[in-house]
């Protein structure tokens, strides 16, 4: 997420380091980078002059504290100043009404019937809400299967009127449906265009007009940058829409969209789309996105993440097995797939502070748990149970049955025997012991 754009910005923060004082000479060196990596991002250059010129004011206005070195004080003033221009503090999703009416707009591709899935999904494990989805898409091929596709995915129910042609007609009937069968969140998912044209704005203003809802939501797809930000104050003129929705930042994004849609149209970022599970959705925290920027890393997003998938009762059940020493594989696998569910495995090592910078060539497979995920579905229960039963030629089979090699087999068990012993450790308070056990499997 946005690795160019940290790189550069890190290098042009790097000038700085060293100096003993801030002064004219060397912030203008700095920021000349700073606007040099905006604009490589995609960002207006406009709002990249206007970013430059309010660091450099509050740099040179500030005296640096003993504490902090010049470079510290002015990746916080960046810092501070990137949040701001994202939008300052998070924004929630409006959920008055009866039922809550949800609009989404956008262009063809930006990912607004997959998002629209999301955000149902969101709602309903999130928010308790019981949504539907309405599919207003006459037009795409197919768009109205792909709906209910996702819908039967979910679990959330999907309205649609295959013989109608009449969006508005459907979004009504779709709300009409959600208020007879008890749903409190109806979400309209809208035709999209390959380009802003007349015929599309004219439909979406008279869905609009008809059904009043609480929240109209412009999807963008963040990999198309300025472009983006261009459709956006578009849709906003026609539509005056209450946020934004980033999708796609998963992908190879410059960050410019992120960066500069609040200025241009002065409507938050509410949610970004981080992958293409169901569960990618997260709210758009502006500090957390401008620590991630500057390569600090998100620790918040990463407990949250890890504390959805946290069940209170597995937990003490897998506490009871550690200290009667029956943690087996079964175990293990599951909190493999507890891991899987938080995100993909190069988004989560970025979360953690520096660890971003140095996994940036490093290519992380989604798949990366298939090898240890297939050599323990080729354990019999008995062997997952009982590890300690496996010998050279059940090693033999396993390896067979998995695809991998005996190797391999012997290198899981290496490490689940390890990291059993470090768990019980850790349960009877041997801190000391584990710092010890790490040193020496070093």
């Amino acid at each position: 997420m946005f690795n160019n754009l940290s790189d550069k910005l890190d290098k042009a923060l790097h000038v700085l380091k060293g100096h003993g004082s801030i002064t004219e000479v060397n912030v203008a060196e700095t920021l000349k980078e700073v606007r040099r990596a905006l604009l490589d991002a995609d960002v207006n250059f406009k709002i990249a002059k206007e970013f430059t010129n309010k660091v450099k004011e509050k740099a040179l206005g500030q005296n640096v504290l003993t504490t902090l070195q010049p470079g510290q004080l002015m990746v916080k003033i960046v810092k501070d100043e990137l949040t701001e221009l994202m939008g300052g503090d998070a924004e929630g999703i409006n959920l008055s009404g009866t039922p809550s009416i949800i609009l989404m707009s956008g262009l063809q591709g930006s990912g607004k019937t997959t998002f629209s899935g999301k955000l149902a999904n969101y709602l309903k494990n999130k928010k308790t809400k019981k949504p539907l989805l309405v599919a207003c898409d006459v037009y795409r091929p197919a768009a109205i299967d792909q709906l209910h596709v996702v819908g039967d995915q979910i679990g959330v129910e999907v309205f649609s009127d295959r013989g109608n042609t009449d969006p508005v007609a459907i979004s009504k009937a779709g709300i009409a449906h959600a208020k007879a069968n008890g749903h409190n969140v109806v979400i309209i998912d809208t035709a999209g265009r390959l380009a802003v044209d007349e015929v599309m704005m004219t439909e979406i203003s008279n869905i609009h007009k008809a059904i009043q809802p609480q929240e109209t939501l412009f999807v963008v797809d963040s990999m198309t940058g300025q472009d983006a930000v261009n459709t956006a104050k578009t849709f906003n003129d026609v539509l005056n829409f209450d946020g934004v929705i980033l999708t796609k930042l998963d992908g190879d994004t410059r960050g410019g969209a992120a960066i500069s849609i609040k200025s241009v149209v002065n409507k938050p970022i509410k949610f970004i789309g981080t992958g293409e599970k169901m569960e990618a959705i997260d709210v758009f925290y502006p500090s957390r996105m401008a620590d991630r920027i500057l390569g600090m890393g998100d620790v918040v997003s990463l407990v949250e993440r890890a504390q959805e998938q946290f069940d209170e009762e597995e937990a003490r059940k897998l506490q009871k097995k550690i200290a009667k020493n029956q943690f087996g594989f079964d175990d293990f696998l599951k909190q493999i797939q507890q891991i899987k569910k938080m995100g993909n495995m190069k988004d989560l090592m970025g979360m953690i502070p520096g660890v971003g910078k140095m996994m940036k060539d490093v290519d992380i497979d989604d798949d990366a748990f298939k090898g240890i995920e297939a050599i323990i579905h080729s354990m019999t229960p008995n062997e997952r149970s009982n590890p300690s039963i496996i010998n050279s030629s059940r090693k033999i089979r396993i390896g067979k049955g998995s695809g991998t090699s005996v190797q391999q087999v012997n290198q899981l068990l290496k490490q689940f025997t390890q990291m059993s012993k470090m768990m019980k450790m850790m349960q009877g308070g041997g801190g000391k012991k584990v710092m010890q056990m790490m040193k020496g499997m070093n």
